[in-house]
C-alpha cells in the first residue's frame, strides 16, 4: 500500500475495510451502522476507497472441494534468465494460467513461488509438465504438496 494513501485512512476508513474484508456483500446501510456513520458519508468513503485502489474489488469465496480444485501444491520456480524482459514474459504467461492461484516473486534461492490448485495429484502432474515447465525461462521447479490448509483467509 502506498504510504501516502495509508496515512489518509482514518478510523472509519479502516473499519470499512475491515468489515468488507469479512463480508463484501454487506449492504451500505448495514456497513454504515457497523462503522458508526450514516449511509451517505459511508457511500462517499467507500467510493473513495475503491477509486484510490485501497479496495481493489469484491469476489466470492468459493469452497475448492465443491468445484473439484482441492489439491494444492506450492511450486518453487527458478528461472534461467532474470532480465526485466524475461521476468515480464514469465509474469504475463503466469497470469494466463487459471490453475495458478497465486504467484510471488521471491528474494532468495529461487525466483518465484506459485500456489497451484487442481483436482488431484494426476491433474497437478499434467499442469506441471505441460504448463508450468513450459513457461518462459523456467530452468527448474520444486513442488511441495499441501496436506491440509490450517489457515486460509483468502485476504
Amino acid at each position: 500500500m502506498n504510504h501516502a494513501i495509508e496515512a489518509d485512512l482514518d478510523r472509519f476508513d479502516r473499519r470499512i475495510v475491515e468489515e468488507l474484508s469479512r463480508d463484501g456483500r454487506m449492504p451500505v446501510t448495514t456497513l454504515a451502522g457497523r462503522v458508526g456513520l450514516t449511509k451517505t458519508p459511508c457511500q462517499t468513503r467507500l467510493k473513495r476507497l475503491v477509486d484510490s485502489g485501497v479496495i481493489r474489488g469484491f469476489r466470492a469465496v468459493v469452497d475448492p472441494s465443491r468445484i473439484g480444485r482441492e489439491h494444492v501444491a506450492f511450486v518453487e520456480v527458478k528461472l534461467n534468465d532474470t532480465t526485466e524482459a524475461a521476468l515480464s514474459a514469465f509474469n504475463k504467461a503466469v497470469a494466463a494460467l487459471t490453475e495458478i492461484e497465486q504467484c510471488h516473486m521471491i528474494a532468495g534461492p529461487f525466483d518465484y513461488l506459485l500456489k497451484v490448485r487442481t483436482r488431484d495429484i494426476a491433474s497437478y502432474r499434467r499442469v506441471l509438465g505441460e504448463k508450468i515447465s513450459a513457461l518462459p525461462h523456467v530452468a527448474n521447479t520444486s513442488t511441495y504438496v499441501s496436506m491440509e490448509a490450517v489457515k486460509d483467509t483468502g485476504a
